[in-house]
């Protein structure tokens, strides 16, 4: 793609990465077949090619955002099927991160829909508040229908019937490994899961331990910055990845680490991107040190390479989280290992498309995010599965509200084929 960014526009870092990523673009339309949002709307402003020149013609002018460029960009999922598809490795995560980024210091936005982004963005990154929010939204749910907005019907909906309360493995603390020491460890505990299902982390923990690793939640650390860097406010993305990255050098100088492990993917895409966001500042060594040790808690265990027997015969659908598959090209490891410890592992069709969760877009498209979801529940279920696995906590909470079929993290799995607990989930 032919482009015309000045000289003076180019010695702006964003703008040169920007350019780089639009000249790679050839025009050739693979991505609108993998595009879920063009797909349901068939609108070309609504597939990556469409938005491609949306923000192609934003930038080059320099113009403030508008109304329309900012509908299409905030319809994009982000779930990178097209970069999986792109036969010319058109790195379209960068773009629209850097386009959401203008939007956000360009446009303004209705009040509704300002205060909607100031509350997520207030409340979701802390645990704490998250947890006392999903208790309230259950008190409210009974007056759902007469909520003016559908985002905030959409979100009293998200809150799950029971809140667990928060888990001691959370907080900062060193487990010593089981037998020999074989690695040391970091384990990010992320924000949001630790108020929607504790399970996760504590099967991580108990997992790894089991496999040899000493495992370490480092003081300081928390949420990833994932949820405010997609929507453009980076001075709040890059604080609490900054905190991170500060809390696991420490970590790394004071007692060694061999890895910073991550059991949500969508925070593993954006932590894997911190050498990226961070290469003009002065974090910027220790930040691609950071993302060069992050890695997916699938990764890790495949180097591990755990033995067990699943306890029960089940049928498990696997679904891969766009995260995962898309964003850190993580594809083969989680079936590989289930299917090593004996479950029988199925796949939906359509596998490669978004099931509509997307960090905060169930919340703030929820038209769009329920078509999706339908389409994902739909596929998963005609495979008859006795338990939907799942690598991220979004899509697991996403495929949940839409199935009875249980919904588990596919570390839960592999902790109960070595020697742990069944389950929760299993039981309802």
């Amino acid at each position: 793609m032919q482009t015309n960014f000045t000289e003076e526009q180019l010695k702006d870092p964003g703008l040169k990465r920007a350019n780089e990523i639009l000249r790679a673009c050839v025009h050739c339309g693979f991505c609108t077949a993998t595009c879920p949002t063009y797909q349901i709307l068939g609108d070309e402003l609504d597939s990556p090619r469409g938005r491609i020149y949306l923000i192609k013609e934003m930038l080059e002018t320099g113009r403030p955002a508008d109304e329309k460029t900012v509908r299409h960009i905030d319809r994009c999922l982000s779930c990178l099927a097209c970069m999986t598809t792109c036969p010319s490795g058109v790195h379209y995560m960068h773009l629209v991160d850097h386009a959401r980024a203008h939007i956000e210091a360009t446009y303004r936005r209705p009040w509704r829909d300002r205060a909607l982004r100031w509350l997520l963005a207030r409340v979701i990154p802390h645990p704490g508040r998250f947890r006392l929010a999903l208790t309230g939204a259950r008190f409210v749910r009974p007056f759902a229908a007469w909520l003016p907005d559908a985002r905030l019907r959409a979100m009293v909906a998200m809150a799950p019937d029971r809140v667990p309360p928060a888990s001691r493995n959370d907080a900062p603390q060193v487990f010593p490994a089981t037998g020999t020491r074989r690695m040391r460890v970091a384990l990010m505990t992320g924000c949001a899961q630790k108020a929607l299902n504790t399970d996760i982390n504590d099967a991580t923990i108990r997992l790894l331990r089991r496999l040899g690793c000493e495992m370490v939640v480092a003081k300081g650390a928390g949420c990833c910055g994932a949820l405010t860097h997609h929507m453009g406010k980076t001075g709040e993305s890059h604080a609490s990845a900054a905190t991170n990255i500060r809390a696991w050098i420490a970590e790394k100088r004071a007692g060694g680490l061999d890895a910073v492990v991550i059991n949500t993917s969508g925070c593993g895409t954006t932590v894997k991107d911190y050498g990226h966001m961070f290469r003009t500042d002065p974090l910027a060594e220790e930040a691609a040190e950071i993302a060069g040790l992050a890695c997916d808690v699938s990764e890790l265990l495949e180097r591990l390479g755990p033995t067990g027997k699943a306890p029960e015969s089940l049928v498990v659908a696997y679904h891969a989280a766009c995260s995962l598959q898309h964003g850190q090209k993580v594809r083969t490891a989680p079936k590989a290992l289930l299917k090593a410890a004996g479950f029988d592992v199925v796949e939906p069709a359509d596998a490669h498309l978004c099931c509509g969760s997307a960090g905060t877009y169930n919340l703030l498209q929820p038209e769009i995010s329920a078509e999706l979801k339908r389409r994902k529940v739909a596929t998963l279920e005609a495979r008859a599965p006795d338990v939907i696995a799942a690598g991220n906590i979004g899509c697991m909470m996403q495929i949940g509200a839409g199935t009875g079929v249980p919904v588990v993290h596919t570390v839960e799995l592999l902790d109960w084929a070595t020697g742990g607990p069944r389950p929760r989930a299993l039981a309802r």
